[in-house]
């Protein structure tokens, strides 16, 4: 072998072991996330999902805070309208938090669940079939000492968790006169009816933590 092909082959050996080294370092360097990072110090109910802890400033007993660990997200759809739901448990009993992204953020917790039936409104689902059909938001019945006026009454769907399979329910929404409380009440077929009254909260009040 001449002294010319000798000097080919260590170069070439040389750039063998370049190239090998280049291919390991890219191999052995940490993937970076695609995409801005989120800033874990400032979520928003917009951003929480299954995992992350809330707490909602002087919602709880004598105006403490109201603290959940969320074990449920989900999103509904109402015709053209979207919003998602939180829930998890608080003590013994179930809260919710609705979110809903239109001018803007808008939430509304559902502090008891919906743990009230028909009875317990003083209505009954003849009531509610001649509300859904007049479709007039004069309608108004009386519970808990207050009034409340018909808003709206459609066939809506809700998919758990990320889902692309949703269940069908059919909702009415009532808001009370004053406009400081709804009440949801919701029919799924095979199902009791269930209500339950939901308050208006102030974004700034929800905090989101995720664990590290």
């Amino acid at each position: 072998m001449g002294p010319i092909t000798l000097t080919l082959v260590a170069i070439l050996g040389v750039l063998l072991i370049i190239v090998l080294k280049k291919l390991f370092e890219r191999s052995a360097a940490p993937a970076t996330p695609s995409g801005p990072r989120q800033d874990l110090a400032n979520l928003t109910v917009a951003d929480a999902r299954v995992g992350d802890s809330i707490s909602v400033s002087g919602a709880g007993d004598n105006y403490s805070d109201l603290d959940f660990t969320v074990d449920r997200r989900s999103r509904y759809e109402a015709g053209e309208k979207q919003w998602f739901e939180l829930s998890g448990m608080h003590g013994a009993g179930r809260v919710a938090l609705e979110a809903r992204e239109e001018d803007e953020v808008e939430v509304r917790a559902f502090l008891n669940g919906l743990k009230l039936s028909l009875e317990d409104l003083g209505v009954s689902e003849d009531d509610l079939a001649q509300i859904d059909e007049r479709q007039n938001t004069a309608d108004n019945f009386q519970y808990d000492g207050k009034t409340w006026y018909y808003r709206l009454s459609k066939e809506m769907g809700v998919f758990r968790d990320g889902q692309t399979q949703g269940t069908g329910f059919y909702g009415w929404e009532f808001i009370e006169e004053g406009g400081s409380r709804y009440l949801s009440i919701r029919k799924q077929e095979g199902e009791p009816f269930a209500a339950g009254v939901a308050v208006k909260l102030n974004p700034a009040d929800v905090a989101v933590f995720r664990p590290a």
